[in-house]
């Protein structure tokens, strides 16, 4: 797997589609807060609440998500970790497919999950505590297939064309000048010309815009400008360099053509996580906020992208889950005229899937209101 230079730019490449292939569900042993037997959870100390109408068993159906399985079961989904029974003795014990039987057993008085393989419950609790080696099998299956944590598509152009790097990264990138044929546009098989030191010809570059940068308030009421989104819009290869003006041929367009002022940047390919599933977002710097609705001027409701002002700095990770907070409204009392803020109210549950130092993206797993900027994020309570 290649290695990501600390303080690159998380930039897109052509080996997006292979790596996004194997985004499957992450939730064997060794990868996240697993409780194996006789284990007493980290942080809780009552078991995870079922649902009064959990089921006994559940087939697992293509278009299902994670998610969606763990909220039939669970009354807190992002538990789901601590009642999953994986077994140790296939490869990947966390991939889950469509035709799966998954049971619900009891294990010393408290419930997991597992996949049956014709021995039910038994089985389920006998591989989940090691205690039956099993001889080896095949599995023909297309990761294609596999359950995902949420829908790809929905996640795809911010884990593929987006990043947001630190404003300073950007002082005297190359930019694009002009174009060949003196258009106002360029899409792909146009050359382009940018202006600035560092293109080599015979390499590839991203030519990426410039988003409305990410300016937030600190805790004196400063403004600071907190990161620079950048959008990639074309890829390009470089075929001639004249003291700082070098010549580009745009080799793909995306989501928009190339215009002057457009920034050209090395593109590299980024190491995606493989595998990430939901977990609790402990020891994360508290008063986090939603900052911005992506691919939308309004507000953001279930399956939405959004931006929150918590990052790799303040502990949060890709797979994350947090809760959404609606501030209360501002009333006036009948009787005494006084305005009052009502209590704020939970209201979704969002999970961080591409984390940067300041900022994160993340997508809306549930919400029962539209989704604010400046709607609170906090990690969700694990007592149920």
């Amino acid at each position: 797997m290649k290695k990501v230079l600390k303080g690159m730019p998380f930039f897109s490449a052509p080996g997006f589609k292979k790596h996004v292939l194997v985004l499957a569900v992450c939730m064997g042993l060794g990868l996240g807060t697993i409780h194996t037997a006789g284990a007493a959870p980290t942080r809780n100390v009552n078991p995870p609440s079922l649902k009064a109408n959990a089921p006994q068993v559940y087939v697992v159906k293509k278009g299902d998500t994670l998610w969606d399985i763990s909220k039939r079961f669970l009354k807190n989904p992002v538990r789901w970790p601590e009642i999953w029974a994986s077994n140790k003795h296939v490869k990947n014990p966390h991939w889950i497919f469509p035709g799966d039987h998954l049971l619900m057993c009891d294990y010393q008085g408290r419930p997991i999950i597992g996949k049956d393989e014709g021995d039910g419950c038994a089985g389920i609790i006998s591989r989940y505590i090691g205690s039956t080696a099993l001889q080896p099998q095949v599995r023909v299956e297309s990761l294609n297939n596999t359950i995902p944590v949420i829908p790809l598509e929905h996640i795809k152009q911010w884990l593929e064309r987006s990043t947001i790097i630190a404003p300073e990264s950007l002082t005297r990138t190359p930019y694009i000048l002009g174009t060949a044929d003196q258009r106002v546009l360029a899409g792909k098989g146009q050359k382009v010309y940018s202006r600035g030191k560092g293109i080599v010809a015979g390499q590839r570059y991203g030519v990426y815009r410039e988003a409305e940068p990410y300016m937030l308030t600190d805790a004196k009421g400063n403004k600071y400008n907190a990161g620079q989104e950048l959008i990639q819009v074309a890829s390009a290869i470089a075929v001639r360099n004249e003291n700082d003006i070098s010549t580009l041929e745009l080799t793909d367009t995306y989501t928009a053509e190339v215009r002057r002022g457009d920034r050209v940047l090395p593109e590299y390919d980024p190491m995606l996580p493989t595998l990430f599933y939901p977990t609790n977002a402990e020891n994360v710097t508290s008063g986090g906020q939603i900052v911005r609705v992506l691919g939308s001027i309004g507000t953001a409701a279930r399956h939405s992208v959004v931006t929150i002002d918590r990052g790799t700095t303040h502990g949060l990770q890709a797979g994350h889950v947090l809760s959404v907070n609606q501030k209360g409204e501002v009333v006036t009392d009948p009787k005494t005229k006084e305005r009052i803020q009502l209590p704020g109210e939970r209201i979704g549950n969002i999970m961080v899937f591409k984390a940067f130092d300041q900022l994160s993206y993340a997508y809306v797993l549930e919400s029962e209101l539209p989704i604010k900027v400046g709607a609170a994020v906090q990690p969700p309570l694990l007592d149920e």
